[in-house]
């Protein structure tokens, strides 16, 4: 059991100002793994206070400086990175080798990326006889999510302090151990008293007071479709800027051309990262109806291919979903596909053959259209629908026919090809014949996936404002 009793506030581990602590379930044996405090509005005040006092001088260091408190944070997760991935276990249950190169491993890249990232930016530039700046947006507000806690952590708060923003951050309650390693990190890279601020709770206690606080000038959140609109009316108030990357319903268009197993097997790998909680994954198959019976014996071959268990054990390769809510629903959403005559090819809402105890979920695998709930609402679980298209101008109405536009996959028989289709898709971030995600390019999406971007300088930028002079 771990306790983490304080909260990190002006440079220093303080107790909070409430006296109850919040349990952090570990979903693999449904048991208690730590306890941290259950923050309060008081709280919130003080870090902002905090962050507000420590603005001004941060926000003039100079792109060096921050730069070189960026690659001493990487450093920092790099060699806590074994610390870091056993966290992430203990509290989502990913696998521990997944964890390992999806939680430490990437968040030091996006480190580094962000301090690369920091010369890519114009700060001044000249127009006609007016100089246009760009300078930070002031005190950040930073709430992140479960699903990806360093790596949000890293991404979020990292990029505010490249951009000369002082943050207070409320990491996830449910997956919180990753934000107070950082915090600690924060401390020993020297970050000026202020720049970093922790507090931990649940969103109505600590993540609205934080909204809405008077000194707080912009709110950055990754989370659910709800939680963007709850930030959205709260920082409405204040007339507040907000960054919001939200859910999706991700299309992986497969066309007659295209090499339909790697297709199908790699956009399932990619919708069944982190047991299928991950916002931008693939969970909708648009595959040509002609070939629709082959694709769903190799969908069933790679689904059934995975392997649950102990995330320890180097055999597993899917873990549970984080919580039992989360179980439940997907559950739920499982169920409401066989009440909607959606066919089902393998998985199912049972819990997995001797798996009784633990948060898990069957890797379950559709056929149908784009109608049912399972093909339209984010499920975030390890569940997708394959749906078949007549030709080319039907699979991109299909893929566009959904209320998000956070990423897609085009693949066809060549990149090229693929890439001149790209324009069709209404989608942020789009692979090309299986492409890996540039860590560097920007991240976001259309609709209700949100607003803004990250990833190196466009994350960075979302933390910036322009300023005329002259």
């Amino acid at each position: 059991m771990i306790e983490r009793d304080q909260i990190f506030i002006n440079g220093k581990w303080v107790p909070s100002a409430g006296d109850s602590v919040i349990e952090v379930i570990n979903p693999v044996t449904e048991e208690a793994a730590a306890t941290i405090p259950r923050g309060t509005a008081a709280d919130v005040d003080a870090a902002v206070e905090s962050a507000a006092a420590a603005f001004p001088s941060w926000s003039k260091t100079s792109v060096e400086e921050r730069v070189g408190f960026l690659r001493k944070l990487a450093e920092l997760t790099e060699k806590r990175s074994d610390e870091i991935t056993r966290a992430v276990v203990s509290e989502i249950g990913q696998p521990y080798a997944v964890a390992a190169e999806a939680q430490g491993a990437s968040a030091v890249v996006d480190l580094v990326s962000l301090a690369d990232s920091l010369s890519e930016i114009r700060w001044e530039e000249q127009v006609d006889h007016t100089v246009v700046a760009r300078e930070p947006a002031g005190v950040v507000g930073a709430i992140t999510p479960w699903n990806g806690p360093m790596r949000m952590v890293c991404m979020k708060a990292g990029a505010a302090l490249a951009a000369g923003c002082t943050v207070v951050l409320k990491g996830t309650e449910v997956a919180p151990l990753s934000s107070f390693i950082f915090a600690e990190m924060a401390a020993e890279a020297g970050l000026p008293d202020g720049v970093f601020n922790l507090v931990s709770g649940t969103g109505p206690e600590v993540g609205e007071p934080m909204v809405t606080h008077p000194l707080v000038d912009m709110v950055s959140l990754t989370g659910s479709v709800r939680a963007g609109r709850r930030v959205m009316e709260l920082a409405a108030q204040g007339v507040k800027k907000v960054a919001l990357e939200l859910g999706g319903k991700s299309a992986n268009v497969i066309l007659e051309d295209a090499d339909l197993k790697t297709a199908i097997e790699v956009g399932i790998e990619d919708a069944f990262r982190n047991s299928g909680q991950v916002c931008g994954g693939l969970s909708r198959v648009l595959v040509p109806r002609s070939r629709l019976a082959e694709a769903e014996e190799i969908a069933v071959r790679k689904a059934e291919s995975y392997v649950l268990g102990d995330p320890y054990d180097p055999a597993t390769t899917l873990g549970p979903v984080a919580n039992a809510n989360q179980r439940d629903r997907i559950r739920g959403y499982i169920r409401s596909g066989l009440d909607q005559g959606v066919r089902l090819l393998t998985g199912g809402p049972d819990a997995p053959e001797g798996l009784d105890r633990g948060f898990f979920v069957r890797p379950t695998v559709f056929s149908g259209d784009n109608t049912s709930r399972v093909a339209r609402e984010e499920i975030f679980g390890p569940v997708v629908v394959l749906i078949p298209f007549d030709d080319e101008d039907d699979a991109f109405r299909i893929a566009n026919d959904t209320e998000y536009g956070l990423a897609g996959a085009i693949w066809a028989g060549d990149d090229d090809r693929a890439r001149a289709l790209a324009g069709k898709l209404r989608a942020g971030r789009i692979r090309i014949n299986g492409s890996p995600v540039n860590q560097r390019a920007p991240h976001g999406g259309f609709r209700l996936s949100g607003i803004g971007r990250e990833f190196g300088r466009y994350g960075i930028e979302e933390f910036l404002e322009y300023k005329s002079i002259g």
